[in-house]
């Protein structure tokens, strides 16, 4: 942290040419990541990284200075930098700058420092062992653990002066299986907003063996056929489609822009009555929460949905203050104090239903559930998505038969919101996992209960 003696000066630099709001944002980040491939540790590294932007408004324009030297010369001079891009008369204003506290607490039980290096790489060693030893079509096991510690304080000269500290732990192991020529890939992972508690908390020997026998089980899998069919999304990691395909459309930046296929539908019916979505950055625990976003703008819980009635989209301070809004949803995130915020989802979830997820398997004549997801894309303006899957398994007559091989699902989010007929009971949030893109990398969750979309696109190999 820099001294609030130097927190004003370098506010009143940046407003010299005559901003009307400017902001000090400083960021400490320490890290520790490890990886294992072919039997062996491959990388091991810390890292720390610090410094300072420094943003300031014009009206609408924005302008923004950072710097990784957080002595006064330099942070002075990143303020004069940033106030350069306007011309005006000196700008004085009275700052106070006593610190807002956060009611939400994300406790920390176990430090980072409560085990060795040299303990967590045995943790990837450890899966290695079991998954090699499960079977011997077992080819390749790779292995990652990261620890991210990052502290923020933002200022600015309307008074704001609030702190965050973020701790971030991931645990993940992949295994390839092979048979032949056919290769087949399982995960797992989890992590979250925690200490190494979240070890206490999964049974790491158990999950790996269970990933191993995935990958096995998956080699003489049927490949998928292909063609327009029902489909069933699983709980928790299957959020992703939402997240991706509608999630983005809802960000600030995109209908300021006109550019979303929900621009100026407040109060319109955009999805299935069955659909309530949410974005909540207050939850415990998980990867996408924060006491304040990079705003300073405390975070809440936002409805987006309501039993398919569009209510809210998700807003920063910069897309806030063009719409001439009031307040933010506490949705500006950035990657670092090398970056701008903006509009970003914390943790996304379609809302529980009513219906139990055996009776949504149990009425789908035929089609396809999909039950571990893989990666996919989506065309974040429009909507249209790709996803692939890495379990999935033929629905025949209201029971799960055959697995498959090779599935991909597309079609268009927004299309797809309104066609749900079927959400179960069983929400779910991902394991904790999520890095979403969009220009730079956000830490998210997303989430959802068990779906039935009953006409998609499936792609296939048969």
């Amino acid at each position: 942290m820099i001294p609030l003696e130097l927190v004003t000066k370098t506010l009143a630099a940046a407003l010299r040419s005559g901003g009307d709001l400017a902001e000090v944002y400083v960021e400490d980040r320490t890290s520790l990541n490890l990886t294992m491939e072919d039997s062996k540790i491959e990388t091991a590294l810390r890292g720390e990284d610090r410094g300072a932007g420094i943003r300031v408004f014009f009206g609408d324009l924005v302008t923004y200075a950072f710097t990784d030297d957080l002595s006064e010369a330099s942070l002075i001079a990143a303020a004069h930098a940033a106030a350069a891009a306007a011309q005006g008369s000196s700008y004085v204003q009275v700052i106070d700058l006593t610190q807002r506290q956060s009611p939400l607490e994300f406790p920390i039980v176990k430090s980072f420092d409560s085990m060795t290096i040299a303990d967590k790489t045995a943790l990837l060693c450890r899966a290695d062992e079991i998954a090699r030893a499960y079977d011997p079509r077992v080819r390749q096991v790779l292995g990652g653990y990261q620890e991210v510690n990052r502290k923020v304080w933002i200022f600015n000269s309307e008074g704001l002066h609030v702190e965050d500290d973020r701790n971030i732990v991931e645990l993940r192991a992949s295994v390839v299986a092979q048979k032949d020529d056919v290769l087949q890939r399982s995960t797992i992972a989890f992590g979250g907003q925690k200490g190494l508690e979240i070890l206490d908390e999964h049974e790491w020997d158990t999950e790996v063996r269970d990933t191993a026998t995935t990958a096995v089980k998956m080699l003489d899998a049927k490949p998928c056929p292909a063609g327009e069919m029902t489909v069933v999304m699983p709980n928790g990691w299957g959020g992703v489609l939402f997240h991706e395909a509608c999630g983005h459309q809802l960000e600030a930046d995109f209908i300021t822009k006109g550019a979303s296929a929900y621009a100026g539908r407040i109060g319109e019916q955009v999805a299935s009555p069955l659909i309530s979505a949410v974005d909540d950055g207050t939850i415990p625990g998980r990867r996408g929460s924060l006491r304040f976003d990079d705003d300073g703008t405390p975070s809440q819980r936002t409805q987006l949905i309501e039993k398919g009635i569009l209510k809210e989209y998700m807003w920063d301070l910069t897309e806030a203050r063009r719409a001439g809004r009031a307040t933010s949803t506490g949705n500006g995130r950035r990657e670092s104090f090398r970056h701008m915020p903006m509009p970003r989802m914390t943790n996304t979830y379609i809302d529980a239903g009513e219906s139990d997820p055996d009776e949504i398997i149990a009425a789908t004549k035929s089609g396809i559930y999909i039950k571990m997801m893989a990666g996919g894309q989506a065309e974040l303006a429009k909507g249209d998505f790709v996803f692939s899957a890495t379990e999935a398994y033929l629905i025949e007559n209201g029971e799960l038969t055959t697995p498959l091989r090779g599935a991909t699902v597309m079609g268009n989010g927004p299309k797809v919101l309104t066609e749900i007929d079927m959400v179960g009971n069983d929400l779910a949030l991902d394991p904790g996992i999520g890095t979403c893109g969009k220009g730079q990398a956000a830490r998210v969750s997303v989430g959802q209960p068990t779906i039935r979309i009953p006409r998609v696109m499936v792609g296939g190999t048969a």
